[in-house]
Order: C-alpha cells, then sequence, then structure tokens
C-alpha cells in the first residue's frame, strides 16, 4: 500500500509496482474480475480509472485477457506467476553482456533449498 511523505500526501506506486499488484489479485482467484473487484481487493485506495488503466496496459502487454466468455469488463491473467517470471529472466540474461556471468552471480545468491531444487531440475528435468 502506499505510504505517506512528511507532508501527509500519499507515495505514488511505479506503473511495474502496481501492475504486480493488479497481476497477484487476478492470480489468488480462479475468477476473471473486473476493475470494481481489483480495486477492492487492493484495498480501495486507487481510483477505478487507474486499476482500468493498469488492466489495459497489461492487455497491451499480453498478460491478461479480457474475459469473452463470461461477464463483459472482466479480466483474467494470460499466464501463471512461474511463466512471467521465467520470461523475466530470460530477458534479464538477454539483456546483459555475459549471460553466464549474471547466472553464475543469480546462483551463488540462492537459499540451499532453492540450490538444491535446481540441481533437481538440472538432473531431472521440469
Amino acid at each position: 500500500m502506499a505510504g505517506t511523505t512528511p507532508r501527509g500526501r500519499g507515495e505514488r506506486r511505479s506503473a511495474g509496482e502496481l501492475e504486480s499488484e493488479v497481476l497477484a489479485a487476478l492470480w489468488a482467484t480462479e475468477e476473471a474480475l473486473s476493475p470494481a473487484e481489483i480495486q477492492e481487493q487492493l484495498g480501495g485506495d486507487l481510483a477505478y480509472n487507474t486499476v482500468h488503466t493498469i488492466l489495459k496496459r497489461l492487455y497491451d502487454k499480453g498478460l491478461v485477457l479480457r474475459d469473452v466468455g463470461g461477464r463483459r469488463g472482466a479480466y483474467r491473467p494470460a499466464k501463471n506467476a512461474a511463466e512471467v517470471t521465467a520470461e523475466a529472466m530470460h530477458q534479464a540474461l538477454d539483456r546483459g553482456p555475459d549471460p553466464i556471468a549474471a547466472l553464475q552471480q543469480f546462483v551463488s545468491g540462492l537459499t540451499p533449498q532453492e540450490e538444491q531444487a535446481l540441481r533437481d531440475l538440472l538432473v531431472e528435468g521440469p
């Protein structure tokens, strides 16, 4: 949720942060949600128009789908959280000059449980 500045005004969340919050709300349910329902799930401190704008951005990026078979104006995620995270990781590796060094740095920061899961995946496959 937004904090407040010393002058008492709410801090603005970045578009990326808002997109993440909207996606999290959609991932938390099996149902398609309307902008008003998402607004309510996020605590109601965002204007309806802001939620609608974020949904349009997510739709344009291919991250949400309009629920054409159900209620008009409802949205659902196009991909699950793991797929979106994996795509972001691939994009980050593609941007850097040395993806192997980036992977080494990434792996060095894994918890023992994450490291074991990665080892298991590499040996057994997904």
